[in-house]
């Protein structure tokens, strides 16, 4: 007997193209008419690429046709313009997107694999921009290895308003969320997939922001469902994508990019992390490699936004919870680097 939840599992089968998360989870099927064995589907989608709905398409009634006992098949693609409605990036889903109450500007820091430093730069450029003057708060998206409580010095737990809305931590002029503050640093955080998407949703729609001028995402490493949760669901103003100088980082880095591209999220720019090492007596070890953030960027056709070194001073920084951002420009290289890079970031987005 044809229903509509075998007709559902049967568009299971049908991917988002250049993702292995399929158009039932990205909720991309709106509507399921059925009489008798025939079937009616609309799909509903945001894109610019027109490759992307006749792929759907084609999919869709392939994946329908294999269903036993059906009868005419129709499959209806609504296409809408990522450009149409809120403003900030596009998404994969169909025009479920929406912005935060009381936010501007939101950017995610993004790279395609772990190691490189994307914390550091996300908590250093969330310092750099509340020094300069703005109101700055960053959301720690990465429930298994969180660690803003450490780089910010607090070990405070959050407490709810009476709307049941989270209040974030400040620390250091800015306002914190992550999954760090909520439990302690030998408690793994287990979750699978639709948990994960869960918690990442309390934490951008449940916690009390306020009126902020920038949320920048710290996003988990990789291409996964919370980084597609974000994009999906949430107005993006772009992305900064972190890498290290040499090609092991790099061919990552652009899964990254690759992925932002295909859902219509601006690259505002790429950051080159532990891009030399500088000894005592003033000379540059390139440790990691030379140029390869610069290459990167020129292959995106985006700034380089900069290019922050690795030092011992940054790492003991970020033991003791003060953010090496908080320093003067004179006092230390990278903590002018991540001030050079917000002053840019700001530029772009003005």
């Amino acid at each position: 007997m044809i229903t509509e939840e075998s007709i559902r599992e049967a568009l299971t089968q049908v991917k988002y193209p250049g993702f292995s998360r399929d158009i039932v989870a990205f909720g991309l099927v709106k509507e399921i008419k059925l009489v008798g064995a025939d079937v009616e589907v609309t799909i509903s989608m945001q894109t610019k690429d027109a490759k992307v709905p006749e792929q759907i398409f084609k999919d869709a009634q392939d994946a329908l046709n294999k269903v036993e006992g059906i009868g005419v098949t129709r499959v209806n693609i609504d296409v809408k313009n990522p450009d149409a409605g809120v403003q900030g990036g596009g998404d994969a889903g169909g025009g479920g997107k929406s912005a935060i109450p009381g936010v501007k500007k939101v950017i995610a820091v993004g790279s395609g694999k772990g190691g490189v430093g994307k914390s550091t730069v996300s908590s250093n450029l969330a310092v750099a921009l509340a020094k300069a003057g703005y109101k700055v708060g960053l959301c720690d998206c990465d429930l298994y290895g969180p660690s803003t409580a450490q780089m910010f010095g607090t070990d405070q737990q959050p407490m709810a308003n009476e709307k049941d809305e989270i209040i974030p931590i400040q620390a250091h002029g800015v306002k914190l969320m992550s999954m760090s503050f909520l439990v302690n640093d030998s408690s793994p955080v287990i979750v699978r997939g639709p948990l994960a998407t869960r918690y990442t949703q309390q934490f951008l729609r449940q916690v009390e922001w306020g009126e902020l001028d920038y949320l920048i995402l710290d996003l988990p490493p990789g291409t996964g469902d919370i980084q597609l949760t974000i994009v999906q669901t949430l107005a993006l103003d772009g992305a900064v994508i972190v890498t290290t100088p040499q090609e092991v980082a790099l061919i990552d880095a652009r899964k990254a990019a690759t992925m932002f591209a295909k859902v219509n999220v601006d690259i505002l720019g790429v950051v080159e992390n532990m891009s030399w090492f500088e000894c005592a007596h003033g000379e540059r070890y390139p440790i990691f490699g030379d140029g390869g953030g610069v290459r990167e960027a020129e292959r995106l056709k985006v700034p380089l936004l900069g290019q922050v070194p690795i030092d011992v001073h940054t790492r003991e920084c970020a033991d003791r919870g003060t953010p090496v951002a908080l320093m003067d420009a004179g006092e230390s290289v990278t903590s002018g680097a991540f001030g050079e890079i917000a002053e840019r970031l700001n530029g772009i987005l003005k």
